[in-house]
């Protein structure tokens, strides 16, 4: 849709005429302009701590598995995409990256014997090994197959990241590292764990590129 058709003036700040703002796709208009004030508290400090056990396990050979449920389990696929595709730099190692929730009848198999919860545990206990890095994403972070994933992650000596918002949850308990999105909106915070993963890209990207280390 043309700016003009829609009363917006300008993208590059809140201005709006009345004849705009008086329409229900405002709604998409304050969308936008929350999710840069949540972004703008995201803690820099676990996103950089991250990227380093990201490139450390990069460096070393590692695998990094990324667990999420609905539209988490589709940011985990994403990131995957991003960590072992986006980040590839020619000369050096890959990122080996896959999500846990792309297996459906492995995802299937374990719901139907096991419980839901434990989807992501058994996967866990079965392909991860000491210095790996399990990855979290969880709005809540209560799920209990985040929970427990977390807890098998620990038991196998993998390093853990958190990806979280509301209040945190359990995850922010259990990982090692917690990028804490404060936002109790689902979209919201969905949005930002998105772009945190866009923001590692970069950094990792940047890094290889950067100081020649292979």
């Amino acid at each position: 849709m043309a700016l003009e058709s829609t009363g917006i003036e300008s993208w590059d700040g809140p201005t709006l005429n009345m004849s705009f703002a008086s329409r229900p796709h405002t709604a998409a208009w304050d969308h936008l302009d929350e999710l840069a004030a949540v972004l703008r508290r995201v803690p820099f400090r676990p996103v950089a701590e991250a990227v380093d056990i990201l490139l450390e396990a990069r460096a070393r050979g590692r695998r990094v598995y990324v667990m999420g449920n609905g539209g988490s389990a589709a940011t985990a696929s994403h990131l995957v995409n991003d960590l072992v595709k986006t980040c590839r730099v020619d000369g050096y190692e890959p990122l080996k990256a896959f999500a846990l929730s792309d297996n459906i009848a492995l995802i299937t198999a374990w719901a139907n014997d096991a419980g839901y919860e434990f989807v992501f545990a058994e996967q866990i206990a079965a392909f991860c090994g000491p210095e790996d890095v399990v990855i979290a994403i969880s709005a809540s972070g209560n799920s209990p197959n985040i929970v427990n994933g977390l807890k098998a992650a620990a038991a196998r000596g993998a390093r853990t990241i958190a990806l979280v918002g509301f209040d945190g949850g359990t995850a922010s308990q259990l990982a090692d590292v917690t990028i804490h999105v404060q936002c109790h909106d689902y979209g919201l915070v969905e949005d930002v764990h998105g772009a945190i993963g866009h923001a590692w890209t970069a950094a990792i990207q940047q890094a290889l590129l950067s100081h020649g280390e292979g």
